[in-house]
């Protein structure tokens, strides 16, 4: 790599090795400002000094990232060229550093400051430097929350020039979720009352304005998504927008014909099987389903299941013997006619 293709960080802020954080933190405030694109409206000139005082400032800034860098900015000049490894030998630094496990001299210093998941360039989380990055934190957290404060899987997606969004995983009861619900959230830093309408299902989002990360580079704050995941229930399930369940009948019910209580999410209601009904069947239940938007409710699917008696007392075996003996219908006799 040409020597003027070296960025002296501490150059391009103006400051010396020996500044302080916060030096390097005014400065790089003051340069921000002057620079944004914002406050530069298609001045191109403007737009690359801002990327590269943002780049600067995002390895400089940190403790960790700056000790390397000071260490191993040598590494800069000597493995630019001859990339992808191979291409002349120059896979190996001269020093005795392997460079051929990296697929760019880039991929290199993304290693060594630190940086966590590349994504496509271009896309979210497009750093100052014009690569693309995700960042992942998980520690413990309280109670419907599991991850960064209780933040499943907490990323920041966003460009590092704007505010910058938060994603969390809400974890809700079937009644939390049916009745609606008020939660209590601990982000970390402020504690915040969120309402949950009736009616979220797994994967409703619902949108925290101004609740997200302060953007170090415009001071803005972005906002939080919470994506909502519903506990499993031991009674009820989904099937598509229909909230679906399974009841078991008798073979006597099933051949006659019954009246039965089924649970619905508001309670018990009385459900007429018809004769003959089939085991696989099912039978619905309209309004006694999932809440819609505008006080709507969906539909209530209950699935039939034909179960037979495990212990028959002396009298149950009689008549199920004496049905046997005078039963006329063959449910195979179809089968007779079936050949290869």
């Amino acid at each position: 790599m040409p020597a003027t293709d070296f960025k002296d960080y501490y150059a391009v802020l103006g400051i010396n090795k020996t500044a302080s954080a916060e030096e390097i933190k005014k400065v790089y405030r003051r340069l921000a400002r002057k620079y944004h694109p914002d406050m530069n409206q298609g001045n191109k000139e403007a737009e690359a000094h801002f990327k590269e005082v943002s780049e600067a400032y995002e390895v400089l800034s940190d403790s960790d990232k700056r000790k390397k860098y000071d260490q191993f900015g040598q590494y800069w000049k000597q493995a630019g060229q001859g990339w992808p490894p191979g291409g002349g030998g120059a896979g190996v630094d001269p020093s005795g550093f392997d460079f051929s496990q990296y697929g760019s001299f880039d991929e290199f210093i993304n290693e060594l400051l630190g940086r966590f998941g590349t994504t496509s360039p271009g896309g979210p989380g497009r750093s100052p430097g014009g690569r693309a990055y995700t960042y992942r934190t998980t520690t413990g957290g309280p109670t419907g929350f599991s991850g960064y404060n209780g933040f499943d899987g907490f990323e920041n997606q966003t460009g590092q020039a704007t505010a910058v969004d938060r994603e969390a995983t809400l974890s809700l009861s079937l009644s939390e979720a049916f009745n609606g619900v008020q939660k209590r959230l601990d982000l970390g830093t402020e504690v915040v009352d969120v309402r949950i309408p009736p009616g979220a299902k797994t994967g409703s989002r619902i949108r925290l304005k101004g609740k997200g990360a302060v953007s170090p580079y415009t001071q803005q704050r972005g906002d939080l998504y919470l994506t909502v995941e519903l506990l499993p229930h031991s009674f009820f399930q989904f099937d598509g927008e229909n909230l679906v369940c399974e009841v078991p009948i008798t073979p006597d019910e099933a051949v006659l014909g019954a009246q039965i209580e089924v649970p619905t999410p508001d309670g018990s209601v009385t459900v007429n099987v018809p004769a003959g009904i089939r085991s696989g069947q099912s039978l619905r239940l309209r309004g006694k389903g999932w809440p819609k938007p505008k006080a709507e409710r969906g539909d209530q699917m209950v699935k039939i299941a034909i179960v037979p008696p495990k212990d028959l007392s002396p009298i149950d075996r009689e008549y199920y013997e004496k049905i046997r003996t005078a039963r006329s219908f063959n449910p195979r006799s179809d089968l007779k006619q079936i050949k290869l």
